[in-house]
């Protein structure tokens, strides 16, 4: 039977054995092709952040699906706002520094550096992770404290600097604990808990200055953190 089978194949045309060589090169190349077609991610990867949601969605209110867990517009806000502390404390701190007479206003000073420079840090990566546009210079309202600020002198300097700070510190605390508590994203709610611990270092070191007058805190002015 062997010998049979070879005597048959040898009595096959040239052409034809040349059709039949060449079928079995296009059937092996058309493979590999549809092998190097499938994408990667359908054996198991995951995306950095798979949104899903019509375009330009983002700030029309509605929740949007991440891999890292449902995305609310309340936590787009939180990451903005995260965003938008570090755009004017971080110049603030960098004032405090330069322009501070006391020990303890170079050291508030120092805090809201380091802090807001890690801060920073985090939230951008989150941003690029979850899809949200950050904001690249400080609101109007940071702008005029820091205004106010930058023509301060001497002691009215120190005083103002640390009630503005903490004012906003303490504004921000209750928008934390609620992102905090409810937040479905993973990745919000470990910024979340990283400006909490942030925060409440910068309370601190501003109330160790000795000039926070607490009966100012409650006033009506709302700080945008």
């Amino acid at each position: 039977m062997p010998s049979l089978r070879r005597r048959s194949i040898s009595s096959l045309s040239v052409a034809t054995r040349y059709t039949i060589g060449s079928g079995l090169v296009i059937t092996a190349l058309a493979l590999t092709l549809i092998a190097l077609l499938i994408p990667v991610d359908s054996f198991g990867s995951r995306p950095a952040a798979a949104v899903a949601g019509p375009a330009g969605d983002d700030d029309g209110g509605g929740t949007l699906s991440t891999a890292y867990g449902p995305l609310t517009a309340a936590d787009r806000d939180f990451v903005r706002k995260v965003r938008l502390a570090g755009l004017w404390e971080l110049p603030a701190g960098r004032q405090a520094q330069q322009r501070g007479s006391k020990p303890a206003i170079k050291t508030a000073g120092q805090h809201l550096i380091d802090g807001h420079t890690e801060l920073d840090r985090q939230v951008i990566q989150v941003g690029q992770a979850l899809g949200v546009d950050l904001p690249n210079q400080p609101s109007a309202q940071q702008q005029d404290w820091l205004g106010q600020m930058n023509r301060a002198r001497g002691e009215e300097y120190e005083r103002l600097f640390v009630q503005l700070l903490r004012r906003a510190h303490g504004k921000v605390f209750a928008l934390l604990a609620g992102i905090r508590a409810q937040t479905k994203n993973s990745m919000v709610r470990a910024l979340a808990t990283s400006a909490n611990n942030t925060v409440l270092d910068h309370i601190t070191v501003l109330e160790d200055t000795g000039l926070v007058d607490f009966d100012a805190l409650s006033d009506n002015v709302q700080p945008t953190k």
